[in-house]
């Protein structure tokens, strides 16, 4: 039996309050998208976690991919692999599954 949480979110998805995002939640959301989520997104979306907690700001995709190849390396710093996990768009679904606002530089 699947758990389902009542989640509350602006219309394209994104959580309303970030504080209520746990691994369950981002779980549903990425089912959503029509993702699974594996160990190499958790990675991701742990990863912008972080970069939005240490910056207060949500990055444009160019710095995203920039910052990851940083700290992860060029083997996931880059829009192919990023875009493998994330089809519709790395930095818009990362952040969304990841319950943090939509970022500016996303349509």
């Amino acid at each position: 039996m699947e758990l389902k949480i009542a989640i509350a979110t602006t219309e394209q998805g994104f959580l309303l309050d970030k504080t209520e995002w746990t691994e369950v939640i981002a779980e549903q959301l990425a089912k959503k998208e029509g993702l699974e989520l594996t160990n190499a997104h958790w990675e991701i979306l742990k990863f912008i976690q972080n970069f939005y907690q240490e910056y207060e700001y949500l990055p444009n995709a160019r710095v995203f991919t920039k910052a990851i190849k940083t700290e992860l390396g060029a083997d996931k710093g880059n829009s192919r692999y990023l875009l493998k996990l994330f089809p519709e768009g790395p930095l818009k679904y990362a952040c969304k599954i990841a319950g943090l606002p939509k970022p500016r530089s996303c349509i």
